[in-house]
């Protein structure tokens, strides 16, 4: 599946986004990663800096979800896909952590890249979105900085 621009742009938004793994019995676990990009025309990139567990639940388990929104507009996408872990040595490695490397300017290490073949998509929005249908993304941030204190 390709990655539409609204998607590419709103990575390229996105501080922080969630890679859900499960290992081999199925037990779920999700992490937050800060360093990641999209790639080609459907696969997103993710430095492994501290990431143990989530390069042995797909290892074991190659199906993952990754997810980011805008917290202010609180808008964002779920990819679903499949996930291989890219080591040092690997042919594919050095194209692939040139735009990793560029975000971290050279701070934080990585041995590993966890490329994501993207195959689903779907939209996350607030709820308040769909009860109030009204509501314009600028009501949306103004509200989000007033709970969050911003």
């Amino acid at each position: 599946m390709k990655l539409s621009n609204e998607i590419k742009e709103a990575i390229e938004k996105s501080v922080l986004c969630w890679l859900a793994t499960a290992s081999k019995e199925g037990i779920p676990n999700v992490s937050p990663k800060e360093i990641f990009a999209h790639y080609d025309s459907n696969k997103i990139i993710v430095a492994n800096i501290a990431s143990p567990g989530t390069i042995q639940n797909i290892l074991s388990n190659k199906n993952v979800a990754i997810s980011f929104i805008d917290i202010l507009v609180q808008k964002g996408f779920q990819l679903k896909g499949t996930a291989r872990i890219i080591e040092k040595n690997h042919a594919d490695f050095q194209d692939r952590e040139k735009p990793l490397i560029a975000m971290t300017q050279g701070k934080f290490p990585f041995n590993s890249i966890t490329e994501i073949s993207v195959e689903q998509v779907k939209p996350i929005i607030a709820p308040k979105y769909l009860l109030y249908p009204e509501t314009t993304e600028q009501e949306q941030i103004d509200s989000a900085k007033k709970m969050y204190n911003l």
